[in-house]
């Protein structure tokens, strides 16, 4: 019995020490790092069908002259020189305003052309649609489907699965002005 108790008391230190040992080590490597986990873009479309991002995922705001706090200062002037930042941004804040007018940008954000959602029975895709090229904006999968993206110079195929069917949305723009078709397997 005293056997068995004593064996079972160093297999528990032995596995808390490993435990303990690879906590330390991948929280070791990702404290310095800073993920974002991806957001949607919330869209706003008008009858037409065309639509403008009230936001980009992969865009940043710069520094705000104004932080919120009572003196004015922003957060990062007390804030020692040399010292990381925060690990994860603050999501931009967001007044209620009207929203804005389709094929237009808010202000802050830049857009090449025209942004356009295109709904499917395997999800959706948005892109944005210039005068001689495009790009991708999201792409976000219905329940129960996956989404596959290929690009390439001249255009861009956004696929969603779901068993063995098939949705594609194509983007194109060789020797025209980018185009979307919608193909169903």
């Amino acid at each position: 019995m005293r056997r068995g108790l004593v064996h079972a008391v160093a297999w528990l230190l032995a596995t808390g020490a490993a435990v303990t040992l690879s906590w330390w080590g991948v929280h070791t490597v990702m404290s310095g790092t800073a993920y974002d986990p991806p957001r949607a873009l919330p869209v706003v479309a008008d009858a037409s069908g065309s639509a403008a991002p009230l936001a980009s995922s992969t865009h940043r705001p710069g520094p705000s002259s104004s932080s919120g706090s009572p003196s004015g200062a922003s957060s990062d002037a007390a804030r020692p020189s040399g010292s990381p930042g925060p690990e994860t941004p603050a999501a931009p804040r967001r007044t209620p305003s009207a929203p804005p007018r389709p094929g237009t940008s808010p202000p802050g954000t830049a857009s090449a052309g025209t942004v356009k959602s295109y709904a499917t029975a395997g999800g959706r895709a948005v892109f944005d649609l210039g005068t001689t090229s495009a790009t991708l904006v999201s792409a976000t999968p219905a329940a129960g489907w996956s989404v596959q993206v290929w690009k390439q110079p001249t255009w861009i195929r956004v696929e969603f699965t779901s068993g063995d069917q098939r949705v594609s949305a194509f983007c194109t723009w060789h020797d025209h002005r980018p185009s979307v078709e919608i193909a169903t397997y």
